[in-house]
């Protein structure tokens, strides 16, 4: 048995592959089906280490981005897309899969065309709540369509094979580390924590929000930073400033990372009483371990999908919005104080996010892989 997988240069494409992957090999072990080869498709590895762990097999396939609007990008992406359509019709007839699943984004356009060509069965996913172009042409030749939030299913319109499995995510990152996180991080259980994701975008817009308030923030609260590894240097160098003269055992409660692995997420959200974030797939991360949220969306993102990501989540109650043009130090301090001084609002927070949350999706869309497989293989 053959699987290719494919999916966009990020990691919000990126890692839910991997989170579907892992529950193949878990499910075909289960059944005694024979181990079956994996392949990931796309313009970048993006991730090699995690690629070579699971054991997935990586072939470039070049690809540019499908752009609506003039860029001097035009005439180059569409020369890609041209060569990464042929690389991609010789690759998929060499491996001959039995079935792809795509994350779509530009990178998958090339793949799927071949899947369309070759006939090979297709199965999608797509993560927002308004799907991209890609998801919506592949749509009409799909086997199956699988969807993060609810709404997204009306955009679809062969309804019957559409379903609403939420995000996959990887086993490693599902459950909060509670033992031992306290210790972890260099916190202490008696005052309330914040965990701060600023993302792979528009993190410094987050960070400057950060530093103007921190002073006031380290009064009541203990605060894990994640900063983005380019801007971690700055941060840190920005928060001494920001911080001279205030008390050490209030500057100790402040601990900002470049990034953090699975192990210092885990133990971050396991000690973490809220979480301020922007709209991308952490959203479903964040409603697994049933943390309360603030979200702050990106102004400007690809089709509007971070504001209407957020508010959708915000709707389930799990959430709060602040858009960027509202942002001040005051308003964000005011919402933290709202939610963390009220325990009534804190618990709904909380199960409204766990309510939303989905934590079978991989196993859900990977156990309909493998049967479309084990159909297509006979």
């Amino acid at each position: 048995m053959k699987i290719i997988l494919t999916g966009g240069s990020t990691g919000g494409h990126f890692y839910p592959l991997i989170a579907v992957a892992e529950e193949i090999r878990r499910l075909a072990k289960k059944e005694h089906i024979l181990e079956p080869e994996l392949f990931f498709l796309s313009n970048t590895a993006f991730d090699e280490g995690i690629l070579y762990d699971n054991r997935i097999a990586y072939k470039y396939v070049p690809a540019g981005k499908l752009r609506m609007y003039f860029s001097l990008r035009i005439i180059p992406d569409a020369i890609a897309t041209f060569f990464g359509i042929l690389k991609a019709i010789i690759t998929v007839y060499k491996i001959y899969p039995d079935v792809i699943f795509s994350k779509g984004g530009f990178a998958s356009f090339p793949t799927l065309f071949a899947a369309k060509i070759l006939k090979i069965p297709v199965i999608i996913h797509d993560s927002d709540t308004s799907p991209g172009r890609v998801s919506k042409w592949s749509a009409k030749f799909a086997e199956r369509i699988a969807v993060s939030w609810p709404e997204a299913q009306q955009h679809f319109d062969n309804k019957e094979k559409v379903a609403w499995t939420g995000n996959p995510i990887r086993d490693e990152i599902k459950l909060t580390a509670n033992e031992g996180a306290y210790e972890f991080l260099g916190l202490t259980k008696e005052i309330p924590t914040l965990l701060i994701i600023g993302g792979s975008q528009g993190a410094q817009f987050i960070n400057d929000q950060v530093m103007s308030m921190l002073p006031e923030l380290l009064q009541k609260y203990q605060v894990i930073h994640q900063t983005g590894k380019d801007n971690f240097s700055s941060v840190e160098g920005e928060s001494k400033v920001v911080l001279e003269g205030v008390a050490a055992e209030l500057t100790m409660r402040y601990k900002p990372y470049g990034y953090l692995n699975n192990l210092a997420m885990k133990m971050s959200a396991g000690a973490s009483d809220l979480v301020i974030t922007r709209a991308g797939s952490s959203l479903f991360e964040i409603a697994l371990w049933g943390i309360p949220s603030i979200i702050i969306p990106i102004s400007i993102s690809h089709g509007d999908h971070q504001r209407k990501n957020a508010y959708s989540y915000a709707r389930t109650g799990a959430a709060i919005v602040v858009e960027e043009n509202n942002v001040t130090p005051n308003i964000l301090l005011n919402e933290v104080d709202r939610i963390l001084n009220s325990k009534k609002t804190s618990l709904d927070m909380r199960t409204a996010a766990l309510n939303f949350s989905k934590p079978q999706a991989a196993e859900t869309i990977a156990t309909e892989i493998l049967e479309i497989a084990l159909t297509h293989e006979k």
